[in-house]
């Protein structure tokens, strides 16, 4: 057999190695220049002029390496390729964090949200298909800090042969990135050129855990100031004497899907057709917006906000604060002698939580008696959990009482919608197997922008449908509902720029339910004004417990 030329062996070396310098080149300008927000770029080709940075932190190193002997070189490169490898990694949690929730990873507390990631992809795409992409997700950080490493280290044996050439590229591009930042030049919005977000991504990283300890005592302090925490049951929330009392959380259900006119058709069609049938069976109803602590998930920080009123928007507060005996609007009727109940379709597992916020009974996905199909997330319809409400509580004979309902049919991806049924066909849900034939993937359909909107907005509806319905349907002169968005749905549907505002609206028969909320100025119906007031969403607890309590002196 005939043998290749050597000079053909060391041509052919020698441009692998130049292919193997280029792409580690890439791959570290990458990391330093990519946006953590993708969203942040406008619509069409902008994704070159995007990557058309100079970092700040790569002229840095540079100009460290060059100036180092070959042992200490060697080192620091190590140590500097691990670090933007960790750096990037944590960039692309960034990503998929701005995607979803529009806000940065807390590497301090966001790690418990992983898990829910995880259960999410389970309900998605299947157990095994959760398991390989989380198996997917660790590879590729592995890859990625290793990879990152050897790209640095490849670089830094590349500057003693040059190192002129390389001080004055280090010059005048550092006098380039200083008059570029002096000047706030950038070629797409929000995205200067003068790049330093490697470095604005370390420091935020460090300094999260300083901030978080300060946030937990400050937490502390705010758990303790209750003016509410001594009232007695008698004086407590007296104005709802012999009333009973709904509160329903719509997830997801945001302003945007009031005013968003890309879609928000449905839901205000629905809530028109609602206010009219409720108005002919005599209940009024009055709306307000209040401000949620999240955004695109994590409904519990929005829940515990509203009934705690302390503001809950992480993790470690939310841990805090249901290892303490705060009073919440629930425990708040139950003091006041109201049996308290939670119906939670989508607890799928152990609830401790439930004694902290004082229910007396919970139902949850397994003790609901629902024998039909998932609804991909939503482990069961509303309309099937509202029948329940009736069933098990409302429509037996009973004191005071209280449930608290979170409807879960309009939670992302929004695929497959349940659509309404007869009430007494409901039966245990077996009836709604026919719903799920023919309905569109969640990956088909978050894919497609324009109709994950429609879809989102079609959920909404059916949730309020199935709420507001059952009001028409069951409910007696003495019913009080209040009804809220937990927060705004995910940056797909409203764009990473929205706000976190959520309508909130109570409806009630008796005109002096509605009375004692005169003063707060929210508009009469169903949907609030744009120019209804906004309160921050840990107000409500003190402002409701005030308004209907008015032999309480709190201090």
């Amino acid at each position: 057999m005939r043998k290749r030329p050597v000079s053909v062996n060391k041509n052919v070396r020698r441009i692998g190695a130049a292919v193997v310098t280029v792409l580690a080149a890439l791959l570290v300008i990458l990391a330093l220049v990519l946006p953590d927000q993708i969203t942040r770029l406008p619509p069409g080709n902008f994704w070159g002029k995007a990557l058309v940075r100079v970092p700040i932190e790569g002229l840095a190193a540079v100009a460290l390496l060059l100036a180092l002997p070959d042992r200490a070189r060697r080192v620091t490169a190590t140590v500097l390729g691990a670090v933007l490898g960790v750096l990037t990694v944590l960039k692309i949690i960034d990503i998929g964090f701005f995607a979803v929730l529009a806000r940065q990873f807390d590497p301090v507390l966001d790690w418990t949200l992983l898990k829910d990631g995880y259960n999410f992809l389970t309900s998605a795409i299947g157990r095994a298909g959760a398991i390989g992409a989380a198996a997917g997700a660790v590879l590729l950080a592995v890859v990625t800090v290793v990879t990152m490493t050897y790209a640095v280290r490849r670089l830094s044996r590349l500057l003693p042969a040059h190192p002129r050439l390389v001080r004055g590229g280090v010059v005048t591009l550092s006098a380039a990135w200083v008059t570029l930042a002096v000047m706030s030049f950038q070629l797409v919005g929000g995205i200067p050129v003068a790049s330093q977000s490697a470095a604005d991504l370390a420091r935020d990283t460090v300094l999260a855990v300083p901030r978080d300890i300060q946030d937990r005592k400050d937490f502390a302090r705010e758990v303790r100031d209750d003016a509410y925490r001594t009232v007695p049951g008698d004086r407590m929330l007296g104005a709802l004497r012999g009333k009973d009392v709904i509160i329903g959380f719509v997830e997801s259900y945001g302003r945007d899907a009031l005013e968003n006119p890309a879609f928000n058709t449905p839901v205000v069609e629905q809530l028109r057709s609602q206010q009219q049938k409720l108005a002919a069976k005599g209940f009024a109803a009055r709306s307000g917006f209040l401000t949620s602590p999240t955004f695109g998930g994590g409904s519990w920080l929005a829940h515990s906000t509203f009934l705690s009123g302390l503001w809950i928007d992480n993790q470690n507060r939310y841990r805090s604060l249901v290892a303490t005996d705060r009073l919440t609007l629930t425990s708040a009727f139950k003091r006041a002698g109201y049996r308290t109940t939670g119906f939670e379709p989508g607890v799928t597992y152990a609830w401790p939580e439930a004694d902290f916020y004082g229910y007396d009974q919970v139902y949850d996905s397994h003790t609901l008696g629902y024998h039909g199909p998932a609804m991909s997330w939503s482990p069961m319809p509303d309309q099937f959990v509202m029948k329940q409400v009736h069933d098990f509580e409302f429509g037996r004979k009973h004191g005071p009482l209280l449930a608290e309902v979170t409807l879960t049919s309009s939670h992302t991806p929004w695929t497959p919608t349940p659509t309404m049924l007869p009430w007494d066909r409901i039966g245990d849900g077996s009836v709604y197997h026919g719903q799920t034939n023919g309905t569109q993937s969640p990956q088909v359909l978050l894919a497609d922008g324009a109709k994950v909107k429609q879809a989102y907005a079609g959920s909404i509806a059916y949730s309020l449908d199935s709420l507001l319905s059952y009001v028409g349907k069951y409910a007696d002169d003495n019913l009080v509902v209040v009804l809220l968005g937990d927060h705004q749905p995910a940056p797909v549907v409203v764009g990473a720029t929205a706000g976190h505002d959520v309508p909130v609206t109570i409806v009630a028969k008796d005109p002096k339910v509605l009375d004692r909320v005169a003063s707060w100025n929210w508009t009469a119906g169903l949907t609030p004004d744009p120019g209804a007031p906004v309160w921050p969403m840990n107000e409500f607890r003190d402002r409701f417990l005030a308004a209907y309590s008015p032999q309480a002196q709190p201090h």
